[in-house]
């Protein structure tokens, strides 16, 4: 090897972990958050065995026990926030090699958008402190802090921190500057949630929800021409905070020939998209593949039409209209 392309070789390796430090560096701050005061002296801490939030909403723990087997009577997971406090009971679980395991499962929700009948901590918007409390046989307390896994920049079909399904609040697991795990909760934005839509031969069935305890009676749907201003309104049945209708295939395709339209609700000046965003897929346009359809509308117009997800996420559907002898 020459020297100039050695000298090349050299120089791309220290410009890859140039950037590899700054990438973590990036990820680290994203996940940080400040110190919480707490009272007293600070605490000893666990390191996890796991710690994670599945789904948007089921928080998991693992972690070692600091006391023998056998001086353990129970341990409590607690979220802390200012004066809030939620207590989840933790399993206490043997294992064949190596201290005891105390494990902790809880389905996270949100205080003001999830059904009050659901279970689980329900957590206010801002950042919650988790500490493990351990009990022994004699009636001792000790309470430990949990120490932040490490932050992992994320590049993979999923999200790291996706919205809960049930309120598109946001769980993210967080580490504080002295390297204490956290969760910080953010509240959903209204929004509107696409359930499904159905592919018939003469129409397309949209059903979906209001996010974020927005008001039905607010908002109007319609369907707007990309690269232009014409809309066309949309008929809306709705159930609660539930809708449903069917695409105006008829009014988007008369007099035009070809075109790509963007459903979406609006209040007043502000519209708001439908799509589809309670989910853990990073590209749901590569993932929600739908398939063109031929559809003969009622008006009696014939149709090349795709529903489909745009890279966002958004629901919008392309129609051009199919020449017959009673067309031309």
């Amino acid at each position: 090897m020459s020297e100039t392309l050695l000298s090349h070789a050299v120089g791309a390796v220290k410009r890859a972990r140039r950037t590899a430090g700054r990438i973590r560096r990036r990820v680290e701050r994203i996940n940080t958050v400040p110190a919480l005061g707490a009272k007293g002296r600070a605490r000893p801490t666990l390191k996890p065995v796991h710690l994670s939030v599945l789904g948007g909403r089921t928080f998991n723990l693992a972690v070692p026990s600091p006391r023998r087997s056998v001086e353990v009577a129970s341990a409590f997971l607690i979220f802390e926030r200012r004066d809030q406090r939620h207590i989840v009971p933790m399993e206490l679980e043997s294992q064949p090699h190596g201290p005891m395991l105390l494990t902790a499962t809880a389905g996270l929700r949100h205080a003001r958008h999830d059904a009050p009948e659901a279970s689980g901590p329900r957590l206010t918007d801002g950042v919650w402190r988790l500490t493990v409390e351990i009990s022994d046989t004699k009636g001792r307390r000790a309470r430990f802090g949990i120490n932040a896994p490490v932050a992992h920049a994320a590049d993979g079909p999923t999200l790291s921190a996706p919205p809960s399904p049930s309120s598109g609040a946001v769980f993210r697991p967080m580490r504080s500057v002295d390297g204490q795990s956290m969760i910080k909760v953010t509240g959903p934005r209204v929004g509107a949630e696409l359930i499904a839509f159905d592919l018939r031969w003469d129409r397309i069935s949209v059903r979906g929800r209001l996010l974020a305890g927005a008001s039905p009676a607010e908002f109007t749907t319609e369907a707007v021409r990309r690269g232009g201003t014409n809309s066309v309104p949309i008929r809306t049945e709705w159930d609660g905070d539930r809708f449903a209708f069917d695409v105006p295939l008829d009014a988007m395709a008369n007099g035009r020939g070809k075109g790509v339209w963007d459903i979406q609700m609006r209040s007043g000046r502000n519209r708001i998209k439908i799509g589809r965003r309670l989910s853990d897929v990073r590209h749901p346009k590569k993932v929600f593949r739908t398939p063109f359809r031929t559809i003969a509308t009622q008006g009696g117009a014939l149709l090349r039409v795709h529903a489909h997800l745009t890279a966002a996420g958004n629901l919008a559907v392309s129609s051009t209209v199919i020449s017959t002898k009673e067309t031309v």
